[in-house]
């Protein structure tokens, strides 16, 4: 059974390539974070080499193996801190020595199953050298062997790998179909399944997870109220907090980019209500600071900061200077004074 919420499209796709014994050598699962892609790329693993007629089962020794990450032929790789450069040009990156560790195991046949997996997970963090030694591989496909890439960005991929590989772009899910799926397969009561549908961005894997887990949903309360903090404050304050997210992108930059989504949400819903759409906001558990500063701002005050936060995540994307556009970031950001703020 496949276990992908959502993607009933890309599911077909693979199923009939099964069907017909014309799977690709090499597939690109591109989609934003916690949509689907790592679950799909197992479950294709586990139809693979599923033991039962009926695949992917889920039951038999070989799909359990894969969704434990015991099985023997299915490898995954993702990215780690790399270099002993000063912490402004530290990157996170998926290296050549990762790389070359994944053409060996793709030299060796299939030790227990029928097809060998090499899953890539995070692939637009692949270092140039690393993509060009990738590029050897995937131009000479062997037999029984299957590469998965998983990126966010394909646009951080050069284009002769992306081009080697068949590409499925997977998409978010409406919120009502997260919804549905929240309380009727996983039991989750009806106001929360629509609180963390609304949140989710059509990502049922963030969803899922936040219902599961209470911490997520406390980080993310932790995070709104820094950027409530950061309204209030002071330019001398918001320079320590840019420094301290410069420091945390050097080391984690998805952590920090999610920070931003996270900003660049609560300043939509600002917008929204703004202008008398209030009933559509996001953070739908924060309606009274929302409607309390946006009386405080104005449409351009608003407008601005939403523009300079897509700005931003641009830049970094680019490998700007972290510290340097962060910094930009919180003087584009305008000032309340030290009143309550409502909560």
């Amino acid at each position: 059974m496949w276990q992908v919420i959502g993607q009933s499209r890309i599911v077909s796709l693979l199923k009939r390539s099964l069907e017909k014994g014309t799977i690709a050598s090499a597939y690109l699962f591109s989609g934003p974070p916690h949509v689907g892609k790592m679950t799909l790329a197992l479950n294709l693993a586990q139809a693979l080499n599923c033991k039962a007629d009926e695949s992917p089962c889920g039951e038999c020794s070989s799909c359990q193996k894969v969704a434990s990450a015991k099985h023997a032929d299915v490898h995954i790789i993702g990215f780690t801190p790399a270099g002993n450069v000063d912490e402004a040009k530290t990157r996170i990156e998926i290296g050549i020595d990762q790389i070359r560790q994944v053409q060996h195991a793709a030299s060796l046949p299939p030790f227990e199953g029928k097809y060998k997996l090499l899953i890539i997970d995070g692939a637009d963090y692949l270092s140039t050298e690393a993509a060009n030694c990738l590029l050897k591989t995937l131009e000479e496909p062997m037999g029984r062997v299957v590469f998965v890439l998983l990126a966010a960005n394909n646009s951080l991929l050069p284009a002769t790998v992306v081009s080697r590989c068949q590409q499925l772009k997977l998409l978010p899910m409406v919120a009502g179909e997260v919804e549905a799926a929240l309380s009727n397969h996983w039991g989750i009561e009806p106001q929360k399944a629509k609180f963390l549908a609304r949140l989710c961005h059509g990502c049922f894997g963030w969803a899922l997870s936040a219902a599961l887990d209470d911490n997520i949903l406390e980080q993310r309360s932790e995070k709104l109220d820094r950027l409530v903090d950061i309204i209030i404050t002071d330019y001398e304050e918001r320079f320590v907090y840019a420094a301290e997210l410069a420091g945390q992108f050097s080391q984690r930059r998805d952590l920090v980019w999610g920070i931003l989504d996270l900003w660049l949400d609560f300043w939509r819903d600002l917008m929204l209500i703004k202008v008398g759409f209030g009933e559509v906001v996001t953070n739908i558990d924060l309606e009274a600071t929302l409607a309390d500063l946006a009386g405080r701002f104005s449409f351009t005050q608003i407008r601005v900061v939403i523009a300079s936060l897509l700005s931003a995540g641009d830049e970094l994307w680019q490998n700007a200077n972290p510290r340097l556009v962060l910094e930009v970031l919180m003087l584009s950001i305008p000032r309340v004074k030290r009143a309550r703020v409502a909560r």
